[in-house]
């Protein structure tokens, strides 16, 4: 299995690309502040997920790169709030995103407690 196949990293990527698309139309003054934050972060998801996976000889290093992951997929949360509270995205589109976030998280702590079923220390 490639960690192109895990969930957690194919609804992070989603994530990532959904709030790609919506992110377009934040203010130009934003651009270096919530727009390439949240940009950053929820790409950082993904990427962080795959080294994970990479990294699973070493139950450690697999832990500690989900871990990352978990961080900023909060980070990621806490962006997307910012942006519906400056009205920079609509509240069903807060909705969508935010739960998304919630369900990446609980997907990598599921990875974080059970790394032995994703092949972790072969």
């Amino acid at each position: 299995m490639e960690f192109e196949n895990l969930i957690a990293y194919q609804k992070a990527y989603n994530n990532a690309m959904s709030i790609f698309e919506i992110s377009k139309s934040f203010p130009t003054v934003e651009k270096y502040a919530v727009t390439d934050q949240i940009r950053r972060s929820s790409r950082s998801v993904c990427a962080n997920i795959a080294e994970a996976y990479r990294k699973r000889r070493y139950p450690k290093h697999f832990i500690s790169k989900l871990t990352d992951a978990d961080g900023e997929n909060s980070e990621t949360a806490v962006w997307i709030r910012f942006a519906l509270d400056c009205n920079y995205i609509k509240k069903e589109h807060f909705d969508s995103i935010y739960s998304e976030t919630l369900e990446i998280g609980k997907l990598i702590n599921y990875m974080i407690n059970n790394p032995n079923k994703f092949g972790c220390g072969i």
